[in-house]
């Protein structure tokens, strides 16, 4: 019985070192329709590359979660924070445009002393 020779580790290094420098990118979809109406679209992306090389093509998205980094979980809060400012500013412009004018100065005045 011939006695197989296992794979060299340094061509497997060797590959896993490329793909890592490279990156490799698998995705697909998945459709689920009844009748031509669509009723659930799964989109499925793989990145399988380095942290530096990842950061280099802009997906660095477990910097910003909140779940993985401390630096997202602060920007969660911010986030939060101008949001309630926000709502604050339009709460603030909704009910200026709800009071009624009233008149201002000198001039309103003289409107109404002539009438």
């Amino acid at each position: 019985m011939p006695v197989q020779q296992p794979v060299q580790s340094s061509n497997l290094l060797e590959i896993l070192e490329k793909i890592l420098d490279k990156g490799v990118v698998i995705a697909g979809d998945i459709k689920i329709s009844l009748a031509d109406v669509d009723l659930l679209t799964i989109k499925i992306r793989l990145l399988v590359a380095s942290v530096d090389k990842a950061k280099e093509i802009g997906m660095d998205w477990w910097e910003k979660d909140p779940y993985y980094s401390s630096k997202g979980l602060m920007a969660a809060e911010e986030r939060a924070q101008l949001e309630e400012r926000i709502n604050r500013l339009e709460q603030l412009v909704e009910d200026k445009e709800k009071a009624p004018e009233l008149p201002e100065g000198p001039e309103s005045d003289k409107k109404e002393e002539k009438e």
